[in-house]
């Protein structure tokens, strides 16, 4: 009994059954044109710019090197006269501490001469030409309070005839709206005493400076 070998009319394993196509489909890649490259412009950077600008410049030797005339200086000395050696010693004497400091030439200083006096009157009731003879300290006070010590204190004085006393009324240096009592002290004289005043000035260092005004009457 013969048998025969059977073929099947499919096979189920065909590894290359896309390959003509993919030959297809790399052939026509391959045909396909490349673009062209694309050209970039480069941007010249400073050094190129400078020796671009300078390429027809012709150098001139003789300028490498300039010669500079140094100037000469002179120093004029001039001489020391007798009044600033006075002014240079207690400038000095200041600022070793061995001299006092004039309160006169500092902005706190104040002084006033009523009409009809010598000017010079208030230099000298500064300097201590005339005797205290009694005073008041305002410290600690209000406004309202110190006007009414200063009024009662400056009546007394006129009846007793002092002819020079002096009203402590501070600096204000710890006071944010500055000098009050001081400014208000020196309005009052000026206003409401001003008739029966001579002149007034800050008082001495040794005397309370500029915190302290000395008062001179009629």
């Amino acid at each position: 009994m013969s048998s025969k070998k059977h073929i099947p009319d499919t096979f189920s394993h065909l590894p290359f059954k896309d390959l003509k196509r993919l030959m297809k489909k790399k052939k026509s890649v391959a045909t396909r044109p490349r673009p062209l490259p694309v050209h970039r412009e480069t941007v010249p950077d400073d050094d190129e710019i400078f020796h671009n600008a300078m390429k027809e410049v012709d150098e001139i030797r003789e300028y490498r090197e300039i010669p500079v005339k140094e100037k000469k200086v002179s120093l004029s000395l001039r001489k020391i006269s007798a009044s600033d050696e006075k002014v240079l010693k207690v400038l000095e004497e200041i600022g070793a501490g061995r001299g006092p400091f004039p309160l006169s030439d500092t902005q706190e200083y104040i002084e006033w001469v009523n009409e009809g006096y010598r000017a010079g009157i208030a230099h000298k009731l500064h300097r201590g030409h005339y005797a205290v003879r009694d005073y008041i300290d305002l410290h600690g006070l209000t406004l309202d309070d110190a006007d009414k010590e200063v009024e009662r204190f400056i009546k007394e004085a006129l009846v007793k005839r002092h002819q020079c006393i002096k009203i402590i009324h501070g600096r204000g240096l710890r006071s944010p709206d500055g000098p009050v009592l001081k400014k208000a002290v020196i309005q009052w004289l000026l206003t409401r005493y001003r008739k029966y005043i001579v002149a007034f000035a800050s008082a001495r260092q040794c005397d309370g400076g500029l915190g302290a005004i000395y008062v001179l009457f009629r």
